[in-house]
C-alpha cells in the first residue's frame, strides 16, 4: 500500500516452541509483509526472539513493541539491541518505553518516578552508544562512561512507546519516531506524528518514523467483533497512558478503536493512517471468536495482499 509499511504482530501464548515463535516471523517474511512486531507481555524475551528470527531471515523488518526499559540498565539495553539487530542484518527496529506503574512498581518492585525523567536519560546514554559507540553521561539516574563496538549493531534504530507530550519531543529529540496503540488517527495526526516531527526537525535528524498499533479484524459480523474486541482490550482502558489516549480520541473503549469490517472498510483506514503520517502499520489480529470460517486468517490474507501491492 502506498505511503505506509504493512507489519503483523506475533503473539506467545507461553505454551509455544523456539521454532514455532521464529517459524510465525519466517511465515510473515514468506507472506511479503514488510514487519513482524514482537510484543514484551510476560513469556518470551522479545530481544532473543528477534535474534533469533533475524538469523532465519533475509528481508523482513523484525521489532519489538515495546521493550521495558526499566528492567535493564541501559547500557546492557544498548549491547543487547545491538547486538540483536546484527544477528538482524540491520533489520531490527528498537520499540521501548517505560511500561506502566502497574508493572514496574507493583510487579518488579522498582521506582516509576518521574518516567519522562528515566526515559530521557535512558535514552541519553542509548543514542550516544549507537551513533558514538561511546558515551560520557551525568545524570540524576544514570551515571554511564563506556564504549560499546558491535560488528554490524551500531548505529540501530529506536521508536518510543511514549505517548504523553515529552515523551513525542524525545521520540523526535532522540529517537527516530515512535510506536503506539490505543491511539486513533486523529490523536495520531494531530499530536503523535505531528510533535514528534517537529522535534525531530527542530534537532536536525531525518523524518521519524510513526508506527500505529491497532486491533483488526476482517469480518462481516461488526457488532459482535467489537463486543469481543472491547472485552479482549479491556485492561488497556484501564491503563493511564492508554486512557489518555482513547479520552483525546473520543472513545469510551479500546474495542471502539479496533479496526473492523469488509475489505473496503479496513483499506479505507489504513490509508487513513497513512495520511495521518503513519508510516508503519502494526496489525494485531483479533483471534477468531466471531466468524465460524476463519477470520483470522482471512484478515492475514487480506493484510499479506496489501503489503505486497
Amino acid at each position: 500500500m502506498k505511503d505506509i509499511r504493512i507489519g503483523i504482530g506475533c503473539g506467545d501464548n507461553g505454551s509455544e516452541s523456539v521454532d514455532e515463535l521464529v517459524g510465525k516471523v519466517k511465515a510473515a517474511e514468506a507472506a511479503g509483509f514488510q514487519a513482524a512486531w514482537i510484543p514484551s507481555f510476560f513469556q518470551f524475551d522479545c530481544l532473543t526472539w528477534a535474534a533469533l528470527a533475524g538469523r532465519e531471515t533475509e528481508r523482513i523488518e523484525i521489532g519489538t513493541a515495546v521493550a521495558v526499559s526499566h528492567s535493564r540498565h541501559p547500557y546492557y539495553m544498548a549491547q543487547q539491541v545491538a547486538s540483536t539487530n546484527a544477528a538482524c542484518g540491520g533489520r531490527f527496529i528498537f520499540g521501548v518505553g517505560p511500561s506502566h506503574q502497574v508493572v514496574i512498581e507493583n510487579m518488579l518492585g522498582l521506582s516509576y518516578d518521574k518516567p519522562g525523567r528515566h526515559i530521557r536519560e535512558y535514552l541519553e546514554v542509548m543514542s550516544a552508544l549507537s551513533e558514538e559507540g561511546k558515551v560520557g553521561f551525568q545524570g540524576d539516574v544514570y551515571q554511564v562512561n563506556a564504549t560499546l563496538k558491535v560488528a554490524g549493531g551500531t548505529p540501530f534504530t529506536t521508536v518510543i512507546g511514549g505517548l504523553g507530550p515529552m515523551m513525542r519531543k524525545l521520540a523526535g529529540r532522540l529517537a527516530q519516531g515512535s510506536i503506539t496503540w490505543m491511539t486513533g488517527p486523529k490523536t495520531l495526526e494531530t499530536r503523535i506524528a505531528a510533535d514528534v516531527s517537529a522535534a525531530a526537525s527542530a534537532a536536525g535528524r531525518p523524518a521519524p518514523r510513526i508506527v500505529g498499533g491497532f486491533p483488526i479484524v476482517l469480518t462481516n459480523e461488526v457488532e459482535s467483533a467489537r463486543t469481543l474486541a472491547g472485552k479482549l482490550f479491556a485492561m488497556y482502558g484501564t491503563l493511564p497512558s492508554y486512557r489518555a489516549m482513547l479520552d483525546e480520541e473520543g472513545l469510551e473503549g479500546p474495542g471502539e478503536i479496533a479496526m473492523i469490517g469488509d475489505e473496503k472498510t479496513l483499506e479505507a483506514g489504513i490509508q487513513q493512517l497513512a495520511s495521518a503520517g503513519v508510516t508503519d502499520f502494526n496489525a494485531n489480529v483479533i483471534p477468531d471468536g466471531v466468524d465460524r470460517d476463519g477470520s483470522m486468517q482471512r484478515t492475514h490474507d487480506f493484510l499479506a495482499d496489501l503489503a505486497k501491492r
